[in-house]
């Protein structure tokens, strides 16, 4: 399973990505807003990377690995899980990302996303997406809007109460926004 953009290559997780997660999840300002902010021990993102690759079996969609097509660099990751975090809005399938801080600003999350939502849609099938960040997030927050996201609701994480934004996307809606010659895609 392998996605291509201008940039980006967007592929299933290998052995030899783990250094380069344990090192986006080991830092403080990537990690503030998610969960309690604390960050991942790189036993911790073992186990998630483990977790993240057992979800596609099971699900036929998850997280890919953002890799820059230039250099092979691990940028972070993007791609589609079920929130399980935040059960008011299940069922659902939540699109995310977490790049290293050295890629923020260069438009990969939007790049990388945009083709994740694309196949979550068109491959997978998926009537709705929505998207979680907390409210202070501003960042994230744009990359949902040029999504073509929309504001659903704000809420609080039951297990953190953190304050979070649900954004969310219907299929009909991104098949509007995703014409050739649309604004946004």
């Amino acid at each position: 399973m392998m996605l291509e953009t201008e940039r980006l290559v967007l592929r299933r997780w290998r052995e030899e990505d783990l250094e380069a997660l344990a090192a986006i999840d080991g830092d403080p300002e990537v990690m503030r807003f998610i969960g309690d902010g604390s960050v991942r021990t790189a036993e911790q993102t073992a186990a998630t990377l483990t977790a993240m690759e057992q979800r596609w079996e099971e699900r036929g969609f998850g997280i890919f690995a953002v890799e820059l097509r230039e250099s092979g660099e691990l940028a972070g990751w993007t791609g589609l899980t079920v929130p399980l975090f935040l059960p008011e809005v299940l069922p659902a399938v939540e699109i995310g990302w977490r790049l290293a801080r050295t890629h923020w600003g260069r438009g990969i999350a939007t790049e990388a996303a945009t083709a994740a939502l694309r196949y979550g849609f068109v491959k997978a099938g998926l009537d709705r997406v929505i998207s979680i960040c907390h409210v202070d997030n501003h960042a994230s927050a744009r990359v949902m809007t040029k999504l073509g996201m929309r504001q659903e609701r704000e809420t609080k994480v039951p297990a953190t109460g953190q304050p979070v934004r649900v954004l969310a996307i219907t299929r009909d809606e991104y098949s509007v926004i995703s014409r050739p010659g649309s604004a946004t895609r």
